[in-house]
């Protein structure tokens, strides 16, 4: 299984790239790509991700050729 993953704006340098392809077979959710792709790091308690462009949960299954993007959490005024 191939996942395509994409980290935005404060992720990126928390993370350290902006976007790498994971080939493994023990993916099954957005949390198994996070714990896969951040080198260890902690989720933020308010992390957002998205499955092709679709807004999702960190329980939320992947499979063989998605792309799953993190966001850091969104503040305004």
């Amino acid at each position: 299984m191939t996942i395509k993953v994409r980290f935005f704006a404060s992720l990126r340098e928390q993370i350290g790239h902006a976007e790498l392809e994971l080939a493994d077979e023990n993916l099954a959710t957005v949390g198994d790509v996070w714990a896969a792709a951040s080198r260890g790091a902690q989720p933020p308690s308010e992390v957002l991700a998205a499955v092709n462009h679709t807004t999702t949960g960190l329980e939320a299954p992947v499979k063989d050729g998605d792309e799953v993007g993190f966001f850091p959490p969104v503040t305004g005024g």
